[in-house]
């Protein structure tokens, strides 16, 4: 199977891409895991997107395709893809590359959340300023309220964390992807799916769906 993922701020999206990689054996690609690993390892890539990064701009969308479509390369196929592509030219890079080597993607899955939930996960997060411990005030409350259970640092709440910030970010998000959703419901492989509930709730609402396509794949 060739998987895309997707979903706003907090939709849970690259958890459920784990699990999805460890059922079905599918190699992870994750266009914000390539970066962070480029720019460890100080190749002139890495060095290039860190420069973009420091000046506080986007990073120009030849770059991120160089990256991703280097990493298809490799793989080839039986992948899953979380977040990538974001653009109108980061699909239109994907699927020159597709076409070229004759690949297809079976199914575009999108997690859906509503803002106010997007909110409620993402500004309730408190990290650990010592350790980097990650907790949150509803679902992982520390024992004692403002401290670490492991150190006893004290809990922050990042500055992109904070209510409005998640709000911007939600709204520049579904901005961004609404032609990109369009193209894969035009092709027909558009999947919504509802993101609200537990890690094993949505879970769920996708492993039938993977399954179906898997059998279809294994005949």
């Amino acid at each position: 199977m060739n998987i895309l993922i997707f979903g706003p701020p907090g939709s849970g999206k690259s958890t459920q891409a784990r699990k999805i990689v460890e059922k079905y054996g599918l190699t992870y690609i994750a266009s914000g895991d390539l970066i962070r690993a480029e720019i460890s390892a100080g190749t002139s890539l890495g060095k290039e997107m860190e420069a973009y990064l420091a000046r506080g701009d986007l990073i120009p969308d030849t770059v991120v395709n160089t990256l991703v479509i280097s990493k298809l390369r490799r793989v080839r196929e039986n992948f899953i893809m979380d977040g990538y592509p974001r653009t109108p030219e980061q699909v239109i890079a994907l699927e020159n590359y597709l076409y070229d080597h004759g690949i297809k993607i079976d199914v575009a899955i999108d997690i859906f959340i509503p803002k106010e939930e997007s909110i409620k996960r993402i500004s309730g997060r408190r990290i650990c300023s010592q350790c980097g411990a990650v907790y949150h005030v509803d679902f992982n409350p520390p024992k004692v309220p403002g401290r670490c259970d492991v150190c006893g640092g004290k809990l922050i709440q990042r500055e992109d964390d904070r209510p409005e910030i998640v709000a911007k970010r939600y709204d520049i998000y579904t901005a961004n992807m609404t032609p990109i959703i369009k193209f894969y419901q035009k092709q027909g492989i558009y999947v919504r799916i509802e993101g609200c509930g537990t890690i094993g709730e949505v879970w769920e609402r996708i492993r039938p769906l993977l399954d179906y396509i898997h059998n279809l794949e294994s005949r």
